[in-house]
């Protein structure tokens, strides 16, 4: 029995879209890390890049569970002495760019390394429920049905 081995013509890559609204950030950043590395596929190969294009819409309105929206904190580093800068997930989710605390999510459930910077460009994620990869016609992906846990009233 031969171990099967992915060649690059081979692989098929598939357009989902998630739709966000309500669903744990957890949860979801597990969900779309699992089809963005392929692990979902049976011809799952570890050092290619075989998964799905990922589009995830209203991604403002992401759940947490417990205090986290207000007790997360994001930390970077400005580079210069006595830089470093922190905010919450609060203020991020309701600021400019509410999409970077899912991108982050997801790229930190990711390992590091060339292949997975590589498989990162395969997700789009936008705050709003439009997106324009609707000449892709990706599937709908239903996070919220897969398990009741997913989802979190506000």
């Amino acid at each position: 029995m031969k171990t099967y081995s992915a060649k690059a013509g081979e692989i098929e890559k598939k357009w989902i879209v998630i739709d966000a609204e309500g669903v744990v950030l957890g949860r979801l950043a597990s969900i779309i890390a699992n089809r963005l590395r392929g692990k979902h596929k049976p011809t799952y190969t570890p050092h290619m890049d075989d998964g799905d294009n990922v589009i995830v819409i209203n991604a403002d309105k992401v759940q947490m569970t417990g205090n986290k929206r207000a007790d997360k904190t994001y930390y970077w580093h400005t580079g210069y002495p006595g830089g470093i800068k922190s905010r919450t997930a609060n203020q991020i989710l309701e600021g400019r760019f509410p999409e970077r605390v899912l991108t982050k999510a997801v790229q930190r459930m990711m390992p590091g390394g060339p292949l997975s910077r590589q498989q990162l460009t395969n997700l789009r994620v936008y705050a709003a429920a439009v997106h324009p990869h609707e000449a892709q016609s990706p599937e709908v992906l239903d996070v919220k049905s897969m398990n009741s846990k997913n989802t979190r009233s506000a």
